[in-house]
């Protein structure tokens, strides 16, 4: 993608954060944003940076993650295209205390705190859409901890897959089969899901010898989704 030709002030007006802006402040905004273009393993932010932007995964995947003492990944979540992160700790005057990476090629939109600072002091709807922002993102956290502490491996997993699926098939009106590509490695989703990389192909293989899905390299046919998200109650 062409940097030099990627129009900003629109990408920012189709963000549900700044939809509801007018033409000058979309331009003022992207006065002070930055794109950059992401390898695969570049990193974003690294723990102990001071934290003076929030950002938005325009292509590609970022994870977030944290190091434990022995060494040890583990991955907070996996922002994909159109999603943000880092807005909350923006607002603290504190460093990052996780570190983001590119998980592949990624085009990053980078907004500064500055901006957003005066576009709060501008108009108090944008602060609103901001605090309604941030609390998608801890309800979502929320329904994560709830997953890990009371989901089994093998509903995490179904859940996982079936997490982008049209409400329609979720509800049960729609029956018809379904595929699902892992955006990033195995490794990075069991990690996502606070499993083993062994644990999350076991699983995987379980499903697959019940009939439930087909694995072929990272894409997952679902054959029949009503069928999967009642396993393993049927």
């Amino acid at each position: 993608m062409d940097i030099a030709q990627f129009d900003l002030p629109r990408y920012l007006s189709m963000l549900p954060l700044f939809q509801e802006m007018k033409p000058p402040e979309l331009q003022r905004l992207a006065q002070g944003s930055r794109l950059r273009q992401l390898a695969r393993g570049d990193d974003v932010f690294n723990l102990g940076d001071p934290c003076n932007e929030f950002h938005v995964t325009v292509t590609g995947q970022i994870k977030l993650f944290a190091i434990s003492p022995a060494g040890q990944e583990k991955i907070i979540e996996i922002v994909g295209p159109g999603n943000s992160f880092a807005e909350a700790l923006m607002f603290t005057d504190k460093p990052y205390f996780i570190n983001a990476q590119a998980l592949t090629d990624t085009l990053l939109l980078s907004v500064s705190k500055q901006s957003v600072l005066q576009e709060i002091e501008n108009d108090a709807r944008f602060c609103m859409r901001m605090l309604a922002g941030l609390s998608r993102r801890l309800h979502g956290l929320v329904k994560d901890v709830q997953a890990y502490s009371l989901h089994s491996g093998v509903e995490r997993v179904i859940g996982y897959l079936m997490r982008d699926l049209p409400e329609a098939g979720k509800r049960g009106a729609e029956e018809s089969a379904q595929r699902v590509t892992l955006p990033v490695s195995k490794a990075a989703i069991a990690s996502r899901l606070s499993m083993t990389p062994e644990y999350f192909s076991r699983v995987l293989h379980e499903l697959e010898a019940k009939g439930l899905i087909l694995i072929d390299k990272r894409d997952i046919h679902i054959p029949d989704p009503q069928r999967l998200t009642r396993y393993p109650l049927d």
